[in-house]
């Protein structure tokens, strides 16, 4: 097989996503790349299968390490991300984790946010340390306390934006600015932006990581996570970490990721769409105390986001309703077009309450100084027709006593 260009500076990004990696079948001219299904590849001899075993880059080996599916996704996503390479991983934790075990040691100490998704947290807070690492964790919102935090053995700084479950904002280049000065590693999850609304890596951060199993899939039916940065990055954590750690992703999963990133600007852009009428619909309620979505002129870092979000604010929110987690149990179990379930991304409206559900297993203490109250409710706004997910928020929160 081989692969046609197309100049990513001359297209946009429906294109790009669609063309900007294309395979092309020499023999059978199929216009989809397949699901190569083989743990092996033949060599032509020794000396070939020597080249390809000692680094991917001259051929495959072992789809523990590389695959030809992988290939047009890794190759499509750096081109969205305005990266030079791409990873991809079996899952979003193990896109962190492999960065992680790759690029710390012990004796290294790293820098996170203090509102990151559960398993980051715990990676930091608890994995980390197990191997001599140690972990300042703080808020992010002060950049003057992040560099304060710097110390001669920093080796990493990583956050998200915006955060998980609070939708809490961070300066992307501001973060950036402080791993240039420092030469210090710079890693955001991106995930709730997506390459459709930020390009992290054009403000400086050195790794892009996404739990593609969200809105790069877009439909809630496989697992991936895709980490993208220079090319001498990704080929140690390729080299170093996802060959030896092992957190590889399926074919065929890499597959429906590609899939997924055709539609991907349309399914944002509705997405993003349907969430600010949503987010309006709720500030303006009676039952609704307050309402977390950077899209919303009352977010406290609403100027900050539209300077690093480019089309829209994305399709997820948090808020909290009177009645604190009674009545967020009382909006969640009388909702009919809206699905209790957690992740987020997806085609359909999916609803959940972090503190019992995704975050359980965060330090209560650790939950409330990131901001995740036990009444706050994440909603992660589908494709549905707005209309149809107000009337239904609606109806269950007029079910909230007074």
């Amino acid at each position: 097989m081989s692969f046609r260009d197309v100049d990513p500076d001359l297209v946009g990004f429906a294109t790009k996503a669609m063309r900007g990696g294309k395979w092309y079948d020499e023999n059978a001219g199929a216009l989809n790349v397949p699901i190569y299904m083989s743990n092996a590849y033949r060599f032509d001899d020794v000396e070939d299968g020597k080249n390809k075993c000692y680094d991917n880059q001259n051929g495959h080996c072992y789809s523990r390490i590389s695959n030809p599916t992988w290939d047009l996704f890794e190759k499509t996503f750096a081109i969205l991300e305005k990266g030079e390479q791409a990873m991809i991983t079996a899952s979003g934790v193990a896109a962190i984790s492999t960065l992680c075990l790759t690029v710390l040691e012990q004796g290294d100490h790293a820098i996170c946010d203090n509102t990151t998704y559960s398993a980051t947290s715990y990676i930091f807070n608890t994995l980390l340390p197990k191997f001599g690492v140690e972990t300042t964790i703080l808020d992010f919102r002060d950049l003057a306390a992040v560099e304060k935090a710097v110390r001669p053995n920093t080796k990493m700084i990583y956050f998200e934006t915006p955060c998980n479950p609070t939708l809490k904002v961070v300066d992307i280049a501001g973060v950036a600015a402080i791993g240039k000065k420092y030469d210090i590693l710079t890693a955001i999850d991106s995930t709730f932006q997506t390459p459709y609304l930020t390009n992290p890596l054009t403000m400086g951060i050195d790794c892009v990581i996404h739990s593609a199993t969200k809105y790069i899939c877009g439909h809630g039916d496989a697992m991936g996570g895709v980490a993208v940065g220079k090319k001498k990055l990704i080929n140690r954590l390729k080299e170093d970490g996802l060959k030896n750690l092992g957190g590889c992703a399926s074919p065929a999963n890499a597959y429906i990721m590609m899939r997924g990133l055709k539609t991907l600007g349309m399914r944002v852009q509705r997405h993003c769409d349907n969430a600010m009428k949503v987010a309006e619909f709720l500030e303006q309620h009676p039952k609704v105390e307050t309402v977390y979505y950077p899209g919303l002129k009352s977010h406290p870092q609403h100027d900050l986001a539209a300077s690093q979000m480019h089309g829209g604010f994305g399709g997820t929110m948090a808020f909290e309703v009177k009645g604190g987690i009674e009545g967020g149990i009382t909006l969640m179990e009388n909702l009919d077009v809206l699905t209790l379930a957690v992740s987020l991304g997806d085609t359909d409206t999916l609803i959940q309450h972090p503190a019992s559900m995704t975050h359980w297993y965060v330090p209560k203490e650790d939950r409330e100084a990131a901001g995740i109250s036990d009444g706050l409710v994440r909603l992660a706004v589908g494709l549905e027709e707005p209309e149809d997910l107000i009337n239904d928020l609606d109806k269950a929160l007029a079910k909230i006593k007074d």
